[in-house]
């Protein structure tokens, strides 16, 4: 076990399930969107850990003797420090840590807006190798509804500033996310978004609310949509193959492999969407002859 203390509860993206989780904010700055619930607790208010502290429990790291070779900097934000400060604690990672290969974040578009690339680079040398970038949506109207506090533009340029730093990127789009209403228009403008964008990782999800639901569907009563439910299995499906079958890239990682998915989908875009676009059709239309999740089997 790491010699660290944590303010919990942590999360963590599960690509990252064997790196150094180093906590150098508590909570996310922005904690409005109404389908998120993992900074709600009380003690997750949103907050900067101190570089002296950091620094102590970097050595502390260094002293155990625990082999680490990548880093993940929680919480939800941490990309929300300012670039000296972020610069400090990857030299300080560099200093005590020398064997690490990569570190990585979280990110929120926003927390691009004040940074260069030219700044992003200097932290890509210094080992800011990955960024998590939760998309969520690249249809304006829904992340209008969510309270993401973010745009399709502003979602793009922040993208485009982490490919052009030489990071790459791993972005999360949401399933299911507009509800039957807006289901047709949010698949096709998150798939124009990830055609522009072009990032390295593709992952989606699907949108559950084990809390209830309440918050995240007032949203969808105050703008005068139908009131919002959850898609169903076939509606899922529909919606997914909608997203793949518009999604024009290159050479992404794509995963739809999360416990919220009934169907587990691998493949490298554009050479396996043809596989992928059959795939999902098969589950359509023959979902007894294909392997799905079952319910009891999913979660978050």
């Amino acid at each position: 076990m790491y010699p660290l203390s944590y303010t919990e509860p942590v999360f963590r993206p599960p690509s990252e399930w064997k790196s150094l989780i180093l906590q150098v904010t508590n909570g996310c700055s922005w904690n409005r969107c109404t389908f998120c619930e993992m900074y709600s607790a009380e003690n997750k208010k949103f907050k900067p850990k101190k570089i002296d502290l950091i620094e102590e429990e970097i050595i502390s790291i260094a002293q155990s003797g625990l082999l680490v070779g990548r880093v993940f900097l929680a919480d939800g934000d941490a990309m929300m420090l300012p670039f000296k400060r972020l610069k400090e604690i990857l030299e300080l990672i560099k200093q005590y840590l020398p064997q690490v290969t990569r570190v990585s974040s979280y990110c929120l578009p926003r927390n691009l807006t004040n940074k260069t690339v030219e700044q992003l680079s200097e932290l890509q040398q210094l080992g800011l190798k990955l960024m998590y970038v939760g998309c969520e949506s690249g249809d304006n109207e829904v992340l209008e509804i969510i309270e993401k506090g973010e745009t399709y533009d502003s979602s793009l340029i922040a993208l485009k500033k982490i490919k052009q730093s030489g990071m790459k990127s791993s972005v999360m789009i949401l399933n299911g996310l507009g509800g039957p209403e807006l289901s047709e228009q949010h698949a096709i403008n998150s798939a124009k978004l990830m055609n522009e964008a072009q990032p390295d990782f593709l992952s989606t999800l699907v949108v559950s609310f084990p809390l209830g639901e309440e918050r995240f569907a007032k949203g969808f009563i105050e703008r005068e949509h139908q009131p919002f439910r959850l898609l169903n299995q076939l509606e899922l499906f529909k919606e997914m193959k909608l997203l793949l079958s518009e999604l024009k890239l290159d050479k992404t990682v794509f995963r739809s492999d999360h416990a919220s998915n009934y169907l587990v989908l691998k493949g490298i875009l554009g050479k396996d969407k043809e596989r992928l676009v059959n795939t999902v059709q098969m589950a359509i239309e023959q979902s007894n002859n294909i392997s799905l999740r079952q319910e009891w089997q999913r979660g978050l």
